[in-house]
C-alpha cells in the first residue's frame, strides 16, 4: 500500500471522528466561536509537532509566495469550517457530512481548469457516481 493511500485513510478517520465530536461539542456552542475554540487546538498542536519533528529553521524557507497562498487556503479553510460546524449543528449528521464531501467534485473541476490535471473518462465517469451517491444520501 502507497504512503499516500495509508494518510489519506487515516485522514478520512481522524475527520470522521472530528465531525463526531464536533457534533456532540456543538450542542450549546455557536459554530463561529467552535470554529475558533478548534483553530487555537490545531495551532497549538500543529505548531509543537513542527517544532518538534522539523524544528523552527524550516519556517524560514518559505517564499512570500507559499505565504500568500498558505494565508488564502488558511481564510478558505477558517469560513469552510465555520459553515461547516453551522450546518453541522442545525442538520443531521450524515446528509451534512455527505454534502460537505461535495467538495470532491469541486476539486476535481478545479484541479482540471486551474491546476491543469487531465481530464478523463475514468474522472468523468468517477464524478458522475459520486455526484449520484451525494444526492442518494443528502435526500
Amino acid at each position: 500500500m502507497s504512503d499516500w493511500l495509508v494518510y489519506a485513510l487515516l485522514d478520512a478517520l481522524m475527520a470522521a471522528l472530528a465531525t463526531i465530536l464536533a457534533k456532540i461539542g456543538l450542542s450549546g456552542v455557536d459554530s463561529i466561536t467552535a470554529t475558533a475554540m478548534r483553530s487555537i487546538v490545531m495551532m497549538f498542536f500543529t505548531v509543537g509537532l513542527m517544532l518538534v519533528v522539523k524544528g523552527p529553521g524550516l519556517v524560514q524557507t518559505l517564499t512570500s509566495r507559499d505565504i500568500i497562498y498558505i494565508v488564502l487556503s488558511g481564510v478558505a479553510g477558517a469560513l469552510s469550517w465555520i459553515l461547516y460546524f453551522l450546518a453541522l449543528q442545525k442538520g443531521p449528521t450524515t446528509p451534512v457530512v455527505v454534502v460537505d464531501k461535495s467538495s470532491l467534485l469541486f476539486i476535481v473541476v478545479m484541479s482540471i481548469l486551474l491546476l491543469g490535471e487531465p481530464l478523463s473518462v475514468k474522472k468523468i465517469v468517477s464524478v458522475a457516481l459520486m455526484f449520484t451517491a451525494i444526492l442518494l444520501l443528502s435526500i
